[in-house]
């Protein structure tokens, strides 16, 4: 009778590969298969090709615990975002990753729920365990995030603080373009539905809707949407039918879906009726009707910051580099021509 071969069966549990082996069938040294998964910048990319792919087939997985011992790195670094329910990050979370694993690391993370003492409390948890830190739309405060930037690399996605690498998604141009798109359109009354009062972003959009319409002699109106979510979307629905504004440029998607939803409600037809811009392009073409909105870059800027954090950890340049990603605008069915009975308002 044959016994099972693997550790799952009743049979002898199979030998786990060790780095001698990898080493004797690379053909290259034990340091060198260490270095191919903690320090791959120190050799040729065929020989940490050719390591992985016999580390691959024999199975072999590099021990963290050990390696940190030895080397002081502990193979990790820690993303941390505001809202993980939030469309905007799921493309941002999986880029950073896919970016960490080719690079042998694995990503803690954590969400920060739109708290900053959540956020600070998990920065503390992790950064024992982590040998870099991206923080994605930090809600901390300047001081709190210069102190974490002399305890470990660190990268900001959305935030801009002087000497301390940044990701910046500038979405000023995009929502420039949203504001000419609804003049163009007729529109002379519009809302802008806003995020969080500390995110960098809202305030790189309110400044630019205002900046456009104050050139083209249209009228602003700001209405809170905090937290930004699909339910402050869809409450905000009935102040701004009332305020008279025949359009809305929501500060993200998923605010953008609730105030359609809650127009909707009302029996606010979109866009024969009104017309809604998102932002962020992360579910305009899942939404009833398809969302005009503003494009964000959001898996570039997973990628980018993990790529920057990177260089930082192997000794490259940190500070003050300021990386910034562009936006247009993606045209779709939530906007139309101002009703005729509103327009001039």
């Amino acid at each position: 009778m044959k016994r099972d071969s693997d550790s799952g069966g009743k049979g002898r549990p199979s030998i786990v590969p060790t780095i001698s082996q990898v080493a004797k069938a690379s053909g290259v040294s034990r340091a060198t298969v260490s270095r191919a998964f903690s320090r791959p910048e120190m050799l040729t990319e065929a020989t940490v090709r050719r390591v992985k792919e016999v580390a691959g087939k024999l199975g072999y997985v590099p021990n963290q615990v050990a390696r940190a011992l030895s080397t002081g790195r502990h193979g990790n670094v820690a993303l941390i975002v505001s809202d993980v329910a939030n469309p905007f990050f799921p493309p941002l979370i999986r880029a950073a990753q896919l970016r960490a694993d080719q690079a042998g690391l694995c990503v803690f993370l954590g969400n920060s729920d739109e708290d900053p003492a959540r956020e600070e409390l998990l920065v503390g948890r992790f950064i024992g365990q982590v040998e870099g830190l991206v923080l994605a739309s930090s809600r901390l405060d300047e001081e709190h995030i210069r102190r974490h930037a002399t305890r470990r690399p660190l990268v900001l996605i959305n935030r801009d603080i002087e000497g301390i690498t940044r990701v910046l998604i500038d979405t000023a141009p995009g929502v420039a373009a949203a504001i000419a798109h609804l003049a163009e359109l007729g529109h002379r009354h519009i809302a802008y539905v806003s995020g969080p009062t500390t995110s960098w972003s809202n305030q790189q959009r309110r400044n630019a809707v205002r900046r456009e319409a104050e050139k083209r002699g249209l009228k602003v109106i700001a209405v809170p949407a905090r937290p930004p979510s699909y339910d402050t979307g869809r409450l905000a629905a009935t102040q701004i039918v009332a305020s008279g504004v025949t359009a809305a440029i929501a500060f993200d998607d998923l605010v953008a879906q609730g105030l359609m939803a809650g127009l909707a409600a009302l029996d606010v037809e979109v866009p024969k009726s009104f017309s809604v811009v998102g932002c962020d392009d992360v579910l305009g073409e899942t939404t009833y009707p398809p969302l005009t909105t503003v494009s964000a870059r959001c898996a570039d800027a997973g990628d980018v910051a993990v790529g920057l954090l990177l260089s930082q950890m192997n000794g490259g340049v940190s500070g003050e580099i300021r990386h910034k990603l562009n936006s247009h605008l993606v045209i779709r069915a939530s906007t139309g021509p101002a009703p005729l009975k509103r327009r001039g308002r």
